[in-house]
């Protein structure tokens, strides 16, 4: 295994990043010039900031339940589309049907998660969120939205619209439409500010 903190590598990654590997020929054109970069960065550390305390609250509270974010992501999309089938919110969270099938079963066995064959097809298998497990996702839902709400707040004028175009530009762009389709979204008011 490679040491990535040797100062080998780090001189052999810091040539290639400064475009000086002879593998690359010419300079990048997709490459920010270094002062951009560190701007960059510090927003991907601003990020990584931001959704540890957006998630530190709710980790605490599944924490009593021995449940973890993955648990908190099917409760989540399961409580706002009952009766979402197992395929799609396999597409939804982009997770292995092992991975899903762990946490389901763990949602299930205590009560939390409903699983019922579809009308049409019995084959199908729809999920619905107990009683049980509304009142958990509500109480998730609640510590987010107001860590949110403060910060748009915070933020000031015009930071609802921009914080929407903004985490839509982070998504893949194919999976914008569908994405926004989803989370159902209210439209865009003048006055939402």
């Amino acid at each position: 295994m490679t040491d990535i903190t040797s100062d080998g590598v780090f001189s052999r990654r810091n040539s290639r990043s400064n475009g000086s590997d002879a593998s690359t020929g010419s300079a990048r054109h997709d490459t920010p010039d270094p002062c951009r970069r560190e701007e960059l960065v510090a927003y991907a550390e601003l990020l990584f900031f931001a959704y540890r305390d957006f998630t530190s609250d709710p980790d605490a509270v599944l924490e009593q339940y021995s449940f973890g974010r993955a648990h908190h992501r099917v409760l989540h999309f399961v409580h706002r589309h009952p009766g979402l089938r197992v395929a799609n919110l396999l597409d939804i969270l982009k997770i292995t049907k092992q991975s899903l099938a762990r946490v389901l079963k763990e949602l299930i066995e205590k009560g939390f998660v409903l699983q019922k064959a579809g009308n049409a097809d019995r084959r199908e298998r729809r999920l619905f969120v107990t009683a049980k497990g509304g009142r958990l996702i509500e109480k998730l839902t609640s510590l987010q939205v107001r860590r949110i709400e403060e910060a748009l707040a915070t933020a000031g004028p015009g930071a609802q619209d921009f914080t929407r175009r903004f985490l839509f530009a982070m998504i893949t762009q194919s999976d914008r439409d569908r994405v926004e389709t989803l989370i159902r979204l209210p439209p865009i008011t003048s006055g939402s500010d």
